[in-house]
């Protein structure tokens, strides 16, 4: 209903509508429905999918266009042999015609440029809507009129999972509390319901506990690929930034992070601002946060650096790989943050030379651990947040 108000068909402006959120959380899902259920106002009409995969082929704008020019048209074949040609070709055919056209998956502002440049481009009445990622995207294209999807609520989640791995809107007696274990990890993501829902299908209890079992250690590798889609797009200044705030800042005060990861050669506000608008991260009553599973995707990503060897990984939080690489003394120049968080609290006895090799160390935090030794012979001099209530050493 909110997006058929901003769209307002009754209308005879020509107007371009924006969805976007995270990936997975299903605004493709959302565009077709809405496509679906108006495309009959209008006297031609296109639903271009996957224009962020498609673009990155050679000549695929020019693909992108000959499709919508074919499909609003009826025309089977249209010869198209540049991107100028093109966008002189959308102007001159559409400029008389009330279309509604579907953009989805958009990732860069040369797509909209070339397939949808501005008002003028389309007959009066005509709607574009956009799906992508980037609400910056929109913002830039002068976009005015945004629906930003969010997560399903408890009781659509559970209907949506349910349907998946049970064939009916509620769990089977017995898997309940296993059902509200996925429910719990999920937290409202569609896409993450729907996989898991058709994972678990038909598998015993043993099973199901051994998948969630996993899934506290190893993504799911179709949610985790969908997921890091938006990572990759990153530049190497916001990856750093992302991570170190999956890893070690979720929930922390917006601008201490910035203080720490300025003092890092990070250029945090800047950063931070790009996040939240590729949807990886929100700030809520100026704290950083980020969904469960783009989180766990940060771990995944750090963790794939150095699969069976924690000590060459950029960052460490797992209690047993962080309990392993100083226990063991496996630390290297590889590692940049430390976070050590027991589930219980625990002694954990340390070696002078613990910190020795890990001489680009930026970050270490310790909680919830009593750390024993007589001294430490070595912190790293790249070292810009020491957070450790009650250390023990002179």
């Amino acid at each position: 209903q909110d997006m058929l108000f901003l769209l307002s068909t009754e209308l005879d402006d020509v107007r371009m509508v924006g969805i976007c959120g995270i990936g997975g959380v299903g605004k493709t899902t959302l565009s077709k429905a809405i496509y679906n259920t108006v495309i009959d106002q209008f006297e031609g009409s296109s639903f271009v999918a996957n224009v962020r995969e498609c673009s990155q082929r050679k000549t695929g704008l020019v693909q992108l266009q000959k499709r919508l020019l074919s499909d609003i048209l009826s025309i089977k074949k249209i010869e198209v042999s540049n991107i100028h040609q093109g966008v002189n070709l959308l102007r001159e055919k559409l400029c008389h015609k009330k279309i509604l056209i579907v953009l989805d998956d958009v990732d860069h502002l040369d797509q909209l440029e070339n397939l949808a440049g501005d008002c003028s481009w389309f007959g009066p009445g005509s709607r574009i809507i956009i799906s992508t990622r980037d609400e910056h995207l929109l913002v830039a294209h002068g976009v005015e009129h945004v629906y930003k999807v969010k997560e399903l609520n408890s009781i659509h989640s559970l209907q949506l999972f349910s349907l998946k791995a049970f064939k009916k809107p509620f769990p089977s007696k017995e898997y309940e509390d296993l059902t509200f274990q996925v429910l719990h990890h999920a937290k409202g993501l569609p896409l993450a319901l729907i996989v898991l829902g058709s994972l678990l299908c038909g598998r015993s209890i043993p099973e199901w506990k051994s998948t969630l079992s996993k899934l506290k250690r190893i993504p799911n590798k179709q949610i985790y690929d969908t997921l890091k889609i938006s990572f990759d797009g990153l530049e190497e200044n916001e990856r750093g930034i992302f991570l170190d705030i999956a890893f070690f800042f979720k929930g922390e005060e917006k601008d201490f992070v910035a203080k720490i990861l300025d003092s890092c050669d990070f250029y945090a506000n800047s950063g931070i601002r790009i996040l939240i608008d590729k949807s990886l991260i929100t700030i809520e009553s100026n704290e950083l946060w980020m969904h469960d599973l783009l989180q766990e995707m940060g771990w995944e990503i750090v963790r794939q650096e150095s699969p069976k060897e924690p000590g060459n990984r950029s960052r460490l939080w797992f209690h047993e790989d962080v309990l392993r690489v100083l226990t063991e003394n496996k630390g290297t120049e590889k590692i940049e943050g430390i976070k050590i968080d027991l589930p219980e609290p625990d002694t954990v006895p340390l070696d002078p030379n613990a910190f020795r090799k890990m001489q680009n160390l930026r970050l270490l935090i310790v909680r919830n651990a009593n750390i024993s030794g007589s001294h430490l012979d070595f912190l790293s001099n790249e070292l810009r947040l020491l957070d450790w209530p009650g250390y023990p050493f002179s």
